[in-house]
């Protein structure tokens, strides 16, 4: 069956999301010490901690990378002295000023264009654990929807995100391919709900999930002519 869906993850396939993390991290604890000296003054590893404990008392908090971010937050405000309203005007401040850094990004050299050819011939979607908005980068015109864990309330490698992607695109795992850097999340859980999993691996490092991807590419602009024979 002829393919006429594929899903993209986005850090790490999109662009590359190391230098947009630590932007974002520095861009947070700039804002933190600027309003918030008593929070910004703990050691280095304090909001981790909190972030920790959190975790452990919600692990469904990890697919809801914002939601994490604006309580660790807030819990941190509120441990250093700060009240619970001020507190959660603190913390928003902060989460925005990281959020803006976050979608500071350079994309792949072929991101673009790859997702223009792409566009004009098949459908295109995002499945996503992270919390970049495709919307606020000027992505969103090439895709037919978002699927994001934190609004999911799952995220990958669990099936049910690439099961609602057939489900708004009307398509079959048959006709279905995804992208994505991650064996596990990317790979596995695309393969465990019947899709055919492209690695995007532009370092190329050696593989080390248990079954192989369908194939594996250096760089996005490899992607139409590989879709192509397979079609």
């Amino acid at each position: 069956m002829s393919i006429r869906l594929i899903t993209f993850d986005l850090d790490d396939t999109l662009w590359d999301n190391r230098p947009v993390i630590l932007g974002a991290e520095t861009a947070m604890r700039d804002w933190i010490s600027q309003h918030a000296p008593s929070l910004a003054s703990q050691p280095v590893d304090h909001l981790g901690q909190v972030r920790g404990r959190l975790l452990e008392a919600e692990p469904n908090l990890k697919y809801r990378l914002s939601e994490l971010r604006r309580r660790t937050l807030r819990h941190a405000l509120e441990g250093v002295g700060h009240a619970p309203d001020e507190a959660a005007q603190l913390a928003e401040g902060a989460f925005q000023a990281m959020l803006e850094a976050r979608h500071a990004i350079t994309f792949f050299s072929d991101t673009v264009t790859t997702l223009e050819l792409l566009a004009n011939q098949y459908s295109l979607g995002v499945i996503t654990n992270g919390n970049a908005d495709v919307r606020r980068l000027g992505l969103a015109d090439y895709f037919s929807f978002i699927l994001c864990a934190e609004e999911l309330g799952i995220g990958k490698p669990d099936r049910r995100p690439f099961e609602e992607a057939l489900a708004r695109s009307g398509m079959s795992a048959e006709q279905a391919v995804h992208i994505g850097d991650h064996p596990g999340d990317d790979i596995a859980g695309a393969q465990a709900a019947g899709w055919r999993a492209v690695w995007f691996n532009p370092e190329g490092k050696e593989w080390t999930g248990e079954k192989a991807a369908d194939a594996q590419i250096r760089s996005l602009g490899e992607l139409p002519a590989l879709l192509q024979r397979w079609t």
